[in-house]
């Protein structure tokens, strides 16, 4: 379903659905983040859905927090952003130790090319949602550094307004060398979170 124009970057709350038919592929992303064969086609299997709380704290301060399901209502986690550019370590199920910051900002702000484009107007009057995520490899398993720029926002998809994230991660191994990979993942909206 089409998100309704109510629902913008400034606000956010409600159920959002990954609709894999259009989005691309996460293999290479996944396979670049370190996570093993098998893990990458069981995740293949899930449809994502997030029960988004968009939110101003008393500081002033924006929030972001996402509940994630997977297909069958099995929990998928969390995903809690705060709007103010700070890095805050995040222990996730799956990559270990995360670094994670979160703000707001003009696309025009962003340098990769892929991430800026293609936004709605309201999209670039409200500021897209704009986070970074790197892995720590002390902390991780696995022998891959990564870190995934990504801009969250909506953009009509065959002429449907969508919530749209963008990711470009660059990763880095002694099997791989430097690589990158840029996957855009649409999300329908399912109503509201209440």
């Amino acid at each position: 379903m089409a998100a309704p124009l109510s629902v913008t970057t400034k606000n956010l709350s409600g159920v959002f659905v990954s609709n894999k038919q259009l989005s691309d592929s996460t293999e290479d992303l996944l396979r670049l983040q370190g996570m093993p064969w098998y893990k990458r086609n069981i995740a293949k299997m899930f449809t994502v859905t997030l029960v988004t709380n968009h939110y101003t704290d008393d500081s002033g301060v924006e929030h972001i927090d996402m509940e994630r399901k997977l297909t069958g209502g099995i929990s998928g986690g969390s995903d809690n952003h705060t709007l103010d550019w700070q890095e805050r370590d995040v222990n996730d199920p799956v990559f270990g130790l995360l670094h994670v910051k979160t703000h707001r900002l003009s696309p025009e702000s962003i340098e990769e090319e892929f991430l800026k484009t293609g936004w709605t107007e309201d999209t670039i009057a409200d500021g897209i949602i704009h986070t970074v995520v790197r892995n720590d490899p002390e902390e991780s398993d696995d022998s891959y550094t990564w870190k995934s720029e990504q801009t969250w926002g909506f953009q009509l998809v065959n002429g449907e307004r969508k919530q749209v994230r963008l990711a470009h991660l660059t990763s880095s191994s002694k099997k791989d060398g430097e690589q990158h990979v840029r996957v855009r993942v649409v999300y329908e909206y399912s109503g509201n979170n209440h």
